[in-house]
Formats: structure tokens, C-alpha cells, sequence
């Protein structure tokens, strides 16, 4: 049995009847779906980000993460339990607190660990007595005791007496049909023990699966380890493609060969080069971490070499394969099919599909785009492009020098590249089941 504090049982008793009020700080691709979770729990949930657009479309009820479909947004726009809101004066009213921002990294390759210190500062400063605070941003480990903790006891507060924090890493996957947020399992690591009941008993009531672990840095390390194990496993194939297409040998089907082994192997794809919000950036996290003790994570550096190298890889299989058709890669025509960072989403964070088609812009090629998620491909934090999707139809297809595959949608007509499209870079094996009429370039 937990011993609370008078505050803890208080929180306990308004989680366990549903009185509390939550607030999402952030209402992006993590915080949204997580508000819906905990207003189907049956709390009030007050939903914050300093995005006035973001604000207007959810008191419109207008969705702007459209792989979650209009009714999530139409469900909490219609409620009376959930209010979207920019003003941070709102956060006094709530019992619990989830932070959900951006923890990107910098120029440099550094953690840029500017949103998460402004959360917790706004945190501090408005949130009452008694509350709980939960870390959700992926980060280095003692991220939530040495960087959250004292910016939050500033004004007196003392941990496990009228102030209770935790860390539980966002596990989200865009776009995934067979897990969503509310069965994905949520870890839950707490600075003290009633921090970490509270924390536990919060998401318990609106997730499937809610699993305690014995600190917050468990919880920390847990998830740049799950990150860690995809980018180095990814980075292994990424590898291998190179090598074994010098040698005639089709890595997909290398793959699949190795994949009807029932044990010891787990099937990881090569593609153009990471993207997301996750594993591009994660494991810089730990090596910029590890260095503080001491520690060189090679293994973790190399991984994120070879990935980063593989837009890089890709323009000169665009290059080769326009040569092969006597053309130059300068003043070419080259199509980019796909520009989100995975299928069927409309997510372009960290997305290789900038990287690719800034190398291009700047070797001469004339660059357009198509992606049937991702009308404006604008504003990123990166890149400097401003461009428009181009509609797909077989006077397009005849009108470029080169197809370029970059990310695999199911909506794209991939039969009428194979017919229209005179040379095919495929990064993504989209066309192993079809006969392209014209040149197939695998990269």
C-alpha cells in the first residue's frame, strides 16, 4: 500500500471518481489522441498549445492530424468536458498536467531541450497545490528529476507532499491501424513512489494497459531504447543494400528469406533514410548523455551515419540511373513520389524526402513532388521549401526525366508508374509485383 500525503489522497480519491481535470500541454500527434483517451476516461480534460490555429480548429472541431480521423476531433469539439485553450492561466484549474512538446535537436546535433523547459516553466508557475506532473517528451535519462524537478519546487512545492511528477514516454505510431494510444501499453515511472502511483492510476483509467516501473529514469532509458534497437537495426540494412546490390542480390528478398526463421531474427526494411519525430532523434539523446559520464555510444554513432548518409546514397542512384538514359542529373525533370516520412500519413517531420530534394535542387534538377497526404510540403523546421503536390496522371508521368519512390502510399497509382514512367528510382520495393515498362533503379 502507497502511503499518500493529504494532497496525494486527495488526487487519488478525484482520479479514482473522475472529478480531476487534465491538461494536455501540446496538441500535436501525441497530445491530441492522448486528450480523446482521457476524456473517454471520463475526466475533463483542458487541452493547451500556443498555436492559435490549432486552438480555432478544435473549437471549430476541424481535424488537422487527419490520420485520426474527424471524429476525434468532432468528439471533443461537441463536449462539455473539454476545452481548448492557449491562455496558460487555465492550467490552475487542473489536477494533473501532461507534457507533450517537441524535444527535437540542434543545430549541432545537441538536445534541444527548449520546449521542455518552457512547459515546466509555465507549469510552475500556474499549476495549484497537490498537482501531478507527467513528462511525456522523449529525452536523456534524469531529464524529469535533474532538469523538471527543481524548476517545479521553485515555489516552495515539495516532492511527494503537495507536488507529484512522473515520466512516461509517448510510444505513438502514426498511422498504425492494429495499436492506437489507448492500447498501446503505457509506461510509468514516478521521482517517488507516490508519484508514481498517482501517475500509474491516471493512465490505468484510460489506457488498456498501464505498466509501473521503479523510477522515471527506467521509464527515460526504456524508451530511447526501444528507439535505439529500431535506428541501428534499420541502419544494418541500410548497410547491406549497397553491398549486396554490387553483388547482384536483392536485399528485400534477402529479408524475407531470413524472416521465415521462427526465432532469433526480426525483420527491420531499408528505405531512403529515417524520419519521424522518434528515431532520427532519440538515440542522440543517450550520446550526448553518455558523454557527461564518460562514455562513447559508437555503436549508436555509426547507426546514425549510415542512416543519415542514405539520402545522399539515393540522389546518386537518381544520377545513375538518369546517365544510364544519357542524361545528366542537372536540368533533369525528376518526380518525388511521396514525401511524408511512412505511408499513409501526413506527417513529414524529419522526413528523408527534404533532405533528398534539397541535394537535388542544388545538383540543377527541376524537382517536383506527389503525395496524396501532403498538399504544402512548407515550413519545416530544416528545410527551407515551398512547394505544392503535383497530380499524378500519365501526361505527368511522360513529362519528367525520373520517378523517385520515396515513401510507399496505398493511395498512389502505382501500376500507372510502372506503365507511364520512362526511369524508376524505387526506394521503398514498390515495384516488386509489377513490370515497369521503362528503366527500374532499386536504391
Amino acid at each position: 500500500m502507497t502511503k499518500l500525503s493529504t494532497a496525494g489522497q486527495e488526487l487519488a480519491r478525484r482520479l479514482d471518481d473522475r472529478s480531476a481535470t487534465i491538461a494536455i500541454v501540446g496538441l500535436g500527434y501525441v497530445g491530441l489522441p492522448l486528450a480523446r483517451v482521457m476524456h473517454d476516461a471520463g475526466f475533463t480534460v483542458i487541452g493547451y498549445d500556443s498555436d492559435d490555429r490549432k486552438i480555432q480548429w478544435l473549437s471549430d472541431g476541424t481535424t488537422y492530424l487527419h490520420h485520426l480521423g474527424e471524429d476525434l476531433v468532432r468528439t471533443l469539439s461537441a463536449s462539455d468536458r473539454f476545452s481548448p485553450t492557449r491562455d496558460p492561466n487555465d492550467l490552475a484549474a487542473c489536477d494533473a498536467v501532461i507534457l507533450c512538446v517537441p524535444s527535437p535537436l540542434g543545430k549541432h546535433g545537441e538536445p534541444d531541450m527548449s520546449y521542455i523547459v518552457a512547459s515546466t516553466e509555465m507549469c510552475a508557475e500556474h499549476i495549484k497545490p497537490g498537482s501531478l506532473v507527467v513528462l511525456e517528451s522523449t529525452t536523456y535519462p534524469g531529464t524529469t528529476r535533474g532538469d523538471c524537478l527543481p524548476i517545479l519546487e521553485r515555489a516552495g512545492r515539495k516532492l511527494g507532499e503537495d507536488l507529484f511528477v512522473a515520466f512516461s514516454p509517448e510510444r505513438e505510431d502514426p498511422g498504425r491501424k492494429d495499436h492506437d494510444t489507448q492500447t498501446i501499453p503505457k509506461l510509468v515511472g514516478g521521482l517517488d513512489e507516490a508519484s508514481t502511483h498517482l501517475a500509474h492510476k491516471m493512465y490505468a483509467a484510460g489506457v488498456k494497459t498501464a505498466v509501473a516501473v521503479d523510477s522515471a529514469e527506467i521509464a527515460e532509458a526504456a524508451k530511447l531504447l526501444e528507439n535505439i534497437y529500431r535506428a541501428v537495426n534499420i541502419a544494418l540494412v541500410n548497410e547491406l543494400k549497397p553491398v549486396l546490390q554490387s553483388m547482384g542480390i536483392d536485399i528485400w528478398k534477402v529479408v524475407a528469406a531470413a524472416a521465415t526463421k521462427p526465432f532469433g531474427f526480426q525483420p527491420f526494411y531499408p528505405g531512403p533514410g529515417l524520419g519521424g519525430h522518434c528515431i532520427p532523434i532519440d538515440p542522440f539523446y543517450l550520446t550526448w548523455k553518455a558523454k557527461e559520464f564518460g562514455h562513447h555510444t559508437k555503436f549508436i554513432e555509426l547507426a546514425g551515419e549510415i542512416n543519415s548518409s542514405m539520402p545522399r546514397y539515393v540522389v546518386q542512384r537518381t544520377a545513375t540511373a538518369l546517365n544510364e538514359r544519357g542524361k545528366a542529373l542537372r536540368n533533369s525533370k525528376i518526380l518525388v513520389v511521396g514525401v511524408a516520412y511512412k505511408p499513409d500519413v501526413d506527417d513529414v517531420r524529419e522526413t528523408p524526402a527534404a533532405e533528398i530534394i534539397k541535394q537535388l535542387f542544388e545538383l540543377g534538377a527541376d524537382v517536383s513532388y506527389h503525395d496524396p497526404h501532403v498538399p504544402e510540403l512548407e515550413g519545416m523546421r530544416k528545410y527551407d521549401l515551398a512547394m505544392r503536390s503535383v497530380e499524378l496522371t500519365r501526361d505527368a508521368l511522360g513529362a519528367v526525366d525520373c520517378v523517385l519512390i520515396v515513401t510507399d502510399h496505398k493511395a498512389v497509382d502505382w501500376a500507372l508508374i510502372a506503365d507511364a514512367a520512362d526511369v524508376i528510382v524505387d526506394t521503398r520495393n514498390t515495384m516488386a509485383n509489377l513490370e515497369p515498362k521503362g528503366l527500374l533503379v532499386r536504391a
